[in-house]
């Protein structure tokens, strides 16, 4: 009988939030389309449950319930309320999502919203995000976000950092890896020669060094450079005209400056349905494009789309990796 193909594991994130909310309500709605399982406390999860103990349950499980890995968290959620008792919980799901996959037991990992200021008030959480976090524990020194949705693809060079930190954060060097790291992510996706914008720093990229001069001192230079490499790269471009419909066609992806220049139009453009990939990693690891969004949890108003988008992206771009039990 042919081999099953291994699940996606996905930690459960802050559990005041709408992590669990969409959790289930994915389950809900994609039934046995994925394989997937959650590492965390079933309690938090309305609907149906499993406990499993290895990932290679989960396909008999799921026609019963959303398998869980058991995590015991200690004691209820309240949505909207962090409980600092499940800070360190919410950490070690991670870890063990982490350990998971880079052992050849789950085939990606999909991880739900945490709440930073929760991990860091109730167990010292010394990252400043998530995607910090896996580099830290895959053993990774660079790695670089991309949020994706069907319409564009955008890449920010420096991510949780305060705006005035940004000029002095990037630098030749770490501008460099960002590039090469999405060139080699995308090529490994099937793109053979993917074409990159590269937007400016300054307003309208300087407009010839009146409104900033890094343009012309080293970024300019740094993608002529790479571009006599054979890279496909066209900038530095004025970030206001980059992501309107008509300039997005000339581009597989966009690598902005800083956070919001990013996040800014991919969320303007599909709000419900981005997702977070994180490249450079050894493993596939996406994730919903929005946070824990504390104000809706409990309300039945959480909106899974970006977690499934997630989810089915992790699969697709997931190695065909099986487990080696029969199906």
């Amino acid at each position: 009988m042919a081999n099953r193909r291994l699940p996606i594991a996905v930690s459960i994130g802050e559990p005041a939030g709408i992590g669990p909310e969409i959790v289930s309500e994915t389950y809900r709605r994609l039934g046995t389309e994925i394989d997937f399982f959650v590492i965390g406390d079933p309690r938090h999860i309305d609907g149906p449950t499993e406990v499993i103990n290895h990932p290679r349950e989960v396909a008999g499980a799921m026609p019963r319930g959303l398998p869980v890995l058991l995590r015991d968290f200690g004691s209820p959620r309240v949505p909207g309320e962090p409980q600092p008792g499940h800070a360190t919980h919410v950490i070690a799901a991670i870890e063990r999502g982490v350990q998971l996959v880079m052992a050849g037991k789950a085939a990606a990992l999909t991880t739900a919203p945490i709440h930073k200021k929760a991990l860091k008030d109730g167990a010292g959480f010394a990252f400043p995000g998530h995607t910090e976090f896996l580099a830290h524990l895959a053993g990774v020194e660079t790695v670089v976000m991309m949020l994706a949705c069907p319409e564009l693809r955008v890449v920010p060079a420096t991510i949780h950092i305060a705006l005035k930190d940004v000029p002095t954060a990037l630098t030749r060097d770490s501008l460099t890896q960002t590039i090469r790291i999405t060139h080699a992510a995308l090529r490994a996706q099937g793109l053979n020669n993917p074409r990159i914008a590269i937007a400016g720093l300054n307003p309208h990229a300087g407009e010839g060094g009146a409104m900033g001069t890094e343009e012309l001192d080293w970024i300019a230079p740094l993608i002529k450079d790479l571009r006599a490499e054979g890279l496909a790269l066209k900038g530095p471009l004025p970030a206001d005209t980059m992501f309107h419909a008509r300039a997005r066609e000339g581009y597989d992806v966009a690598i902005a400056m800083y956070h919001d220049q990013a996040l800014i139009p991919i969320k303007t453009i599909d709000f419900a349905g981005g997702v977070n990939v994180t490249l450079g990693l050894p493993f596939v690891r996406t994730s919903p494009d929005h946070g824990t969004a504390f104000d809706i949890a409990g309300t039945g108003r959480a909106d899974p789309t970006s977690f499934i988008a997630a989810l089915r992206m992790a699969r697709d771009m997931a190695p065909d990796m099986t487990d080696g039990a029969p199906a």
